[in-house]
């Protein structure tokens, strides 16, 4: 814990993931229009009545943004969780048993591993038709779990055969306990990374889908304002506001947690940390220099 408080990039991380998530829980409260409501005329700029402009339709665009967040962060957030889940499960049961069951969920994971990823996302949504978030989570659950397991196997693999996991098996200790008491603990910092991933991955994907037309257009999210904008020709007609909006969301989550998942690489890779030494070591030398300097 001390780690963490002490990583500026962690706590700028944890600030905006927690700010975006009370802005999508509060919106009703942040938001002075209804989100599909015309409150005035066809793309106006920015200004102190509307601090992001309006659409085509004359919508308020923070409106938007603001609501847009909720269901954009939300499938993000659920979908990573599902992924990591998914993924955890199948690679520590892999890993940890081995044998039979291992190179069938291996054979698994690298089948769907090897499955171009967006194409099949595209297809998918095409049979479907128009897509809620709730079919865009099954699809991406479905389809983004073999990384988070390969990595999951590849550490109970280094892990089940160190000295307090085969003590813990000498002992009497059941399959479930020692994988859930001894190893798993050990994958935290690998599943963190997993989950930040996850939820960005499925942030992208979702606003990916939307944009290309897949998505629901009677939701707002931050995918169906970029394709609103996109069929207003919000570009063309110099409406830059209207495809910024959208884009600032998804830029300012996927900074947050790229600086919370910088943090548990150095966790789970300690040689990472070398970064605050040689300053320290940099901040050192210039003070002996200095002194030296005085004394002369």
């Amino acid at each position: 814990m001390s780690f963490f408080l002490h990583q500026k990039k962690v706590l700028v991380g944890i600030t905006l993931v927690l700010a975006l998530c009370l802005m999508a829980i509060f919106a009703p409260a942040i938001s002075s229009y209804s989100p599909e409501a015309r409150v005035a005329r066809s793309h106006q700029p920015p200004s102190t009545e509307h601090i992001m402009g309006t659409t085509k339709m004359g919508r308020d665009v923070f409106s938007q943004f603001v609501w847009g967040a909720r269901s954009s962060l939300s499938v993000g957030i659920v979908t990573g969780v599902a992924i990591t889940i998914l993924g955890t499960a199948v690679g520590l049961i892999g890993g940890y048993i081995g044998g039979w069951v291992d190179r069938v969920l291996d054979l698994v994971t690298n089948a769907v591993l090897v499955i171009p990823n967006l194409p099949l996302l595209i297809l998918l949504a095409a049979f479907a038709g128009t897509v809620g978030p709730t079919v865009i989570m099954i699809i991406v659950t479905m389809t983004s779990w073999p990384w988070g397991a390969r990595m999951t196997r590849s550490q109970t693999l280094a892990i089940k055969n160190r000295e307090f996991v085969v003590a813990a098996r000498m002992i009497g200790e059941s399959r479930l306990r020692v994988a859930m008491v001894e190893i798993l603990p050990n994958l935290l910092p690998l599943i963190g990374i997993n989950l930040v991933g996850s939820i960005i991955f499925a942030i992208v994907t979702q606003t990916t889908l939307e944009y290309l037309g897949f998505g629901d257009p009677l939701r707002v999210t931050w995918g169906t304002m970029l394709y609103n904008a996109q069929n207003s020709s919000a570009i063309m007609v110099g409406a830059w506001w209207d495809v910024a909006a959208p884009c600032l969301g998804v830029t300012l989550v996927g900074l947050a947690l790229a600086l919370i998942n910088f943090a548990l690489d150095e966790i789970s890779n300690p040689q990472l940390r070398s970064g605050p030494a040689l300053s320290r070591w940099l901040r050192l030398t210039r003070q002996r220099a200095k002194a030296m300097e005085a004394k002369r």
